[in-house]
């Protein structure tokens, strides 16, 4: 009797654990590889608004958007692309997101901080803008 408890027990407790592991449905699990999709554009102001390329992350893309003045200044940060396929990647990316972004702007460079929480998504978030600043005009 004390084996059959012990068993359901076991039985139990393994598919707790298996339906308790987290996935992500939002993107392949690669380790920041990058795809090509550059655009650029003219802003009135005679700035450029330039998109870096993707970064496959481990949790889904992550693509970022940089608009420059004429001087080269970044005005303007946007994430085009983030993983957001669970209520936890968007509760993350949901606090991470600004926190790049603010960071970004107050850099005026890719040489910011990680957001503890969202590593995976600050590499990306940083590797897709380094390649956005590598492309926008000088």
């Amino acid at each position: 009797m004390k084996r059959i408890v012990l068993s359901l027990l076991s039985t139990l407790s393994a598919v707790v654990l298996l339906f308790g592991y987290r996935t992500s449905t939002s993107g392949p699990d690669l380790a920041a590889t990058t795809g090509s999709s550059t655009t650029q554009t003219l802003v009135r102001s005679g700035g450029t608004t330039t998109t870096g390329d993707v970064a496959q992350t481990r949790w889904g893309p992550v693509q970022v958007q940089i608009s420059t003045d004429a001087d080269g200044t970044i005005t303007d940060v946007q994430v085009v692309q983030y993983p957001d396929g669970n209520h936890e990647d968007q509760e993350i990316n949901a606090y991470a997101l600004p926190v790049l972004v603010d960071a970004t702007l107050a850099a005026q460079s890719a040489d910011i901080d990680m957001v503890s929480g969202a590593t995976i998504t600050s590499e990306g978030y940083v590797q897709s803008l380094q390649s956005a600043l590598d492309q926008a005009p000088a």
